[in-house]
């Protein structure tokens, strides 16, 4: 049972989250990556809601107010499956080393260990947080909790000078849109199966996964498809809209179709949509160790690096490793 009083600093205030304050929790995150990389992330209401429908907001998430009533941290705990827990926190940079972080982290830990039973038998546990890699005090706070380093993520992106120009699809390759409807499962097997060969990826339900085509703002001209001439997906490039930039939220090519140009051609394509519908600045999150060597697809491709992320560890239960790790 995770106790609601403690470690919180004096004169704060924990409680769970409501939908009314999701501008808050919005303005906080806002204010943390400015402080950090000089620039919001463009996140949403609705990327809030997703992410709420994977949990339980009145159990897994948590609000820490300052005495002034403003919000001081948010964080949530998220089971992910098969052994793999995560953290995801913020702190607002006026309440630095007072100890909100350091609540926080317990808080979701202490939640996230009531779920070590849940996970398969046999299988490994493990808690992860991701956290800025200039943001030195995160990183002394969870080595001091029994955290180790373990991988970089990157968040790229790009500026378009001048409407891209899309490039030749491979032979036997054509390209379209998602036919909301008809093409949802198919699109999700085609990046179930291309992310095994994504370090981390662990297997997600279709009901949770399609829960993204239901946000107001979901856009199915900007999912595309490479289709083969039997009919089968090779890849897709999956694009969303967020506040001042486009995003590429998934690309995926299936083993049988990379190194052929197809990687290439269906980013080309999403910044060509992207640029049509006015956008000027395209991102997207990758692993700054990409088995597949997606890093060096996007610079190739004209991205740089805006941000560096480093994730952290800690395990709960020895066991099997359920998560991909390594290629075959």
């Amino acid at each position: 049972m995770i106790s609601e009083t403690m470690a919180i600093p004096a004169g704060y205030v924990l409680r769970r989250p409501s939908r009314d304050d999701i501008p808050a929790i919005l303005a906080l995150i806002a204010a943390f990556d400015i402080a950090h990389t000089g620039t919001a992330d463009g996140w949403t209401e609705e990327d809030i809601l997703e992410g709420w429908q994977r949990l339980d907001p009145q159990r897994d998430s948590f609000l820490i107010t300052a005495p002034d009533g403003s919000l001081a941290g948010y964080a949530d705990a998220q089971d992910a499956g098969s052994g793999r827990l995560n953290i995801d926190g913020y702190v607002h940079p006026a309440h630095w080393g007072r100890g909100i972080g350091t609540a926080l982290v317990r808080l979701a830990e202490a939640r996230l260990r009531e779920r070590v039973p849940l996970a398969p038998e046999g299988a490994r546990v493990v808690i992860s947080n991701g956290v800025m890699v200039n943001d030195e005090a995160a990183h002394r706070l969870l080595e001091g909790e029994g955290y180790r380093l373990v991988r970089g993520f990157w968040r790229m992106v790009i500026e378009l000078e001048a409407e891209p120009e899309a490039l030749v699809w491979p032979s036997g390759i054509t390209l379209r849109t998602l036919q909301p409807g008809r093409d949802e499962r198919a699109v999700f097997e085609c990046v179930e199966e291309a992310f095994q060969d994504h370090w981390g990826h662990v297997p997600r339900p279709f009901e949770q996964w399609i829960a993204r085509t239901s946000r107001s703002d979901f856009d199915p001209s900007l999912w595309l498809l490479a289709e083969t001439e039997r009919g089968e997906l090779a890849g897709v490039a999956l694009n969303a809209r967020r506040p001042g930039c486009g995003w590429v939220n998934t690309l995926a090519v299936r083993r049988p179709w990379r190194r052929q140009g197809l990687g290439m051609a269906l980013l080309r394509q999403a910044f060509v949509e992207l640029w049509r519908r006015g956008e000027r600045t395209v991102g997207l999150g990758v692993d700054a160790q990409s088995l597949t060597g997606a890093t060096r697809l996007y610079e190739q491709a004209g991205m740089r690096v805006a941000a560096q992320y480093a994730l952290f560890e800690k395990e709960l239960r020895p066991g099997v490793d359920l998560s991909t790790r390594s290629l075959d």
